[in-house]
């Protein structure tokens, strides 16, 4: 049964114009197996069929690729990454890009900084720490190509979160649910203080029934003023 899924995985990559080859699906397996195992004593993902992960873990992580040329993009900061999603796929598919990985939960950055060394991944950085701390600390702020970021919060929220991190002329993209018109309608003013525009809105179909998924992308036009983030919880509390 795994077979056909690993078929499948291959052949939909194809389809986004992404090609997988066995030593790359190696890996996908080990984080695969990896995750489960773990997700016994640790919440890690609910999603625990091999089928299921493969499709709307590993496959929704790397759709973005039709929409992004990662041979431009050098460097990635995943904020909220969880179970790694969707940083370490990218990752796995583009070995080139220096990426972050940021969570709140440091039981989770112990656990992907002991995958990716089992996985021989480099250029990595692990931070445990809130968005809202690191958004202002300067090693980080304003040093990214790209930031993305995948049910963690609304956009209006989840953008004060992320574009502190990205460079002019860079994009923070977001991975939503495909009925995310009212939310995004509600993050434009916040976007646009922050320093952003929205650009493009990618909506595409994973190939499972009924489930669409939304890419919101957004250009960083100009640098975040200094005030935001604001101090942690307040993004939340009170959105822009």
């Amino acid at each position: 049964m795994m077979e056909n899924d690993i078929r499948l995985f291959k052949n939909e990559c194809l389809n986004i114009g992404l090609e997988i080859d066995d030593t790359i699906c190696e890996k996908f397996l080990y984080v695969y197996h990896k995750m489960i195992a773990v997700n016994e004593v640790m919440n890690l993902t609910a999603i625990t069929d091999f089928h299921d992960v493969v499709i709307k873990h590993f496959l929704d992580s790397l759709s973005l690729c039709q929409y992004i040329d990662f041979n431009n993009v050098a460097s990635l900061i995943d904020v909220g990454t969880g179970a790694g999603f969707p940083g370490l796929p990218l990752k796995i598919a583009f070995p080139h890009l220096h990426i972050c990985l940021l969570d709140s939960l440091n039981k989770r950055i112990n656990y992907l900084k002991e995958l990716c060394q089992e996985l021989a991944l480099t250029d990595i950085d692990f931070i445990h720490g809130r968005a809202e701390d690191y958004g202002q600390n300067p090693a980080y702020r304003e040093k990214f190509d790209l930031c993305v970021s995948r049910a963690v919060s609304s956009l209006n929220t989840l953008s004060e979160y992320c574009l502190p991190f990205v460079k002019t002329g860079g994009q923070f993209i977001a991975y939503k649910a495909a009925d995310c018109k009212a939310e995004i309608s509600e993050a434009e003013k916040s976007i646009q203080v922050l320093g952003g525009r929205i650009t493009e809105i990618k909506k595409f179909d994973l190939p499972v029934d009924n489930y669409s998924r939304c890419f919101v992308i957004i250009q960083k036009e100009k640098n975040t003023p200094k005030k935001y983030p604001r101090k942690a919880g307040v993004p939340k509390e009170k959105p822009i």
